[in-house]
Formats: C-alpha cells, structure tokens, sequence
C-alpha cells in the first residue's frame, strides 16, 4: 500500500502543477478552456486518491491524525506531494 501511496503522491503532485503552471495559463492567456477540464478532472481523482490513501496507509502504520494532517496540508501546496514523499515516505519504504 506504502509503495501505492508514493505512486499517487508523485502523480497528484505533477498534476497540480500542470494544471496551475500550464493548462490555467492556456485556459486565460490563449482561450484554450479544454485542456484545464482534462488535467483537472485527472487532478481531482488523483487528489481524492490521495487523500483516501494517507489515511488508509496512517491507519495501517498507525502514524496517528497528525501525520495525516500534514499529507492533507502538503496536498494542497505546489511541491507539497513531493516534500511529503521525501521526507516521510521515502525512508520508511
């Protein structure tokens, strides 16, 4: 499940920043609205993925609220994913 959760990070964190840093800049710059529904329907799955698996994978290494509430802010944050899955996930796994 851990190996899963890393996955999903990785994915969920290269989503938020092509939706932020690529397709919102097409969708307002050059009127290109497709591209933003794509990537933030991808995003969002991937999120609610996300989210759904630190609390499977907290539970399961019984890591407690906190550590969830830290994946959930991270979630939230450009690079957030990433700092997450350096910090924490990488050297458990």
């Amino acid at each position: 499940m851990l190996k899963t959760f890393r996955i999903t990070a990785i994915l969920e964190g290269i989503s938020y920043l092509l939706l932020f840093g690529v397709t919102m800049p097409l969708k307002y710059l050059a009127s290109m609205p497709k591209p933003n529904i794509i990537v933030g329907y991808i995003h969002g799955f991937l999120f609610m993925a996300f989210v759904v698996l630190a609390a499977i994978v907290c539970y399961e290494r019984r890591w407690g609220i906190k550590r969830f509430i830290i994946f959930f802010i991270a979630s939230l944050l450009p690079f957030g994913t990433f700092y997450i899955d350096k910090k924490y996930l990488r050297a458990v796994a």
